[in-house]
């Protein structure tokens, strides 16, 4: 009997292992969409504002983004002057779908930003005053241990302050864009802090790291969208519109950058155009025009945000 007994329960844990098998190799196999609930060629779609934090008038813009219903995630830079402003309303408002914009760079001019992490302790980040460098040009070698001190600095600040982040991505792509070692130092904070990373899976030919880096149960967005800086200001709207027009299934992010057209952001931002005041004013105008909304409707595009794909995970 005792010998029977023990053959039935072999069978049946084998039974629950090959099921259990079964159920995962069909999860695995389902698209994002499919996991989140929606059909295999659903459109769906983040429209997600970056550089929260750089100034007032970056803060202001996204906060009016957000309540109108605009944009529905964005992601802040807590190494810059205006971080105390949104790590704030970010706390305030805990159910707003705000990530982190780790960065290791400082661009601009006339306005610089440094390291969270004490500077001897990340020295190839920074420049011989102290700042991120503003570049990284070709031969100069970024220290991935460096990198991962600073992006855990950064976390922790965010943290202390009162921000619940939902995701992880990188300013200036230059966590994905540079190497493995500092592809797979972002990897490391992101599943330390279960937190998804953007990750696009339409860079993975540029980049094979991408893939052979990342654990099964990493989310990767299908595709990006981000305003080239050849587009001229008259060609502005037709760029969003033939995007939105052109959406294919899956999930793609938006990337955008708001401010207002101010005497802060054009002082910050004098040196060059791009990515400048009047730039972040006219991503503004678009995504918060009743346009916008109506061209969502008619081609039947469903918002999605990086809280609802870190759950995926966790289910």
């Amino acid at each position: 009997m005792k010998r029977r007994r023990e053959l039935l329960f072999l069978v049946f844990s084998l039974a629950w292992l090959v099921a259990a098998a079964s159920v995962a190799r069909a999860q695995e196999n389902k698209t994002v969409a499919e996991r989140l609930g929606y059909a295999k060629d659903a459109k769906l779609l983040i429209v997600h504002d970056d550089d929260l934090g750089m100034s007032h008038s970056v803060n202001s813009a996204a906060i009016a983004a957000i309540e109108s219903g605009a944009i529905n995630s964005a992601s802040i830079m807590v190494p810059c002057p205006w971080f105390p402003e949104i790590a704030d309303y970010a706390k305030t408002h805990p159910d707003a779908d705000f990530g982190l914009h780790l960065t290791m760079t400082s661009e601009r001019v006339y306005v610089r930003w440094g390291p969270v992490a004490s500077r001897d302790t990340v020295p190839s980040l920074v420049d011989a005053y102290g700042y991120f460098r503003q570049d990284w040009p070709a031969g100069l070698k970024i220290n991935a241990g460096d990198a991962e001190r600073e992006m855990r600095a950064q976390v922790e600040r965010a943290l202390a302050m009162g921000v619940r982040p939902t995701h992880l991505d990188s300013h200036q792509y230059r966590l994905f864009e540079n190497g493995k070692e500092l592809f797979e130092a972002a990897l490391s904070v992101a599943h330390d802090y279960k937190l998804p990373l953007l990750i696009p899976k339409e860079w993975a030919d540029r980049y094979p790291y991408l893939k052979t880096s990342a654990a099964p149960g990493d989310i990767f967005v299908d595709r990006i969208v981000s305003m080239e800086a050849t587009v001229p200001p008259a060609g502005w709207k037709e760029f969003y519109v033939t995007a939105l027009k052109s959406l294919q299934p899956g999930v793609t992010e938006f990337i955008v950058h708001l401010a207002y057209d101010n005497e802060e952001m054009r002082a910050m931002t004098r040196e060059r155009d791009s990515w400048g005041a009047a730039w972040r004013q006219r991503d503004f105008d678009f995504f918060t025009s009743a346009e916008f909304r109506k061209l969502l409707a008619e081609q039947n595009i469903r918002l999605v945000t990086w809280r609802e794909l870190g759950k995926l995970n966790r289910n």
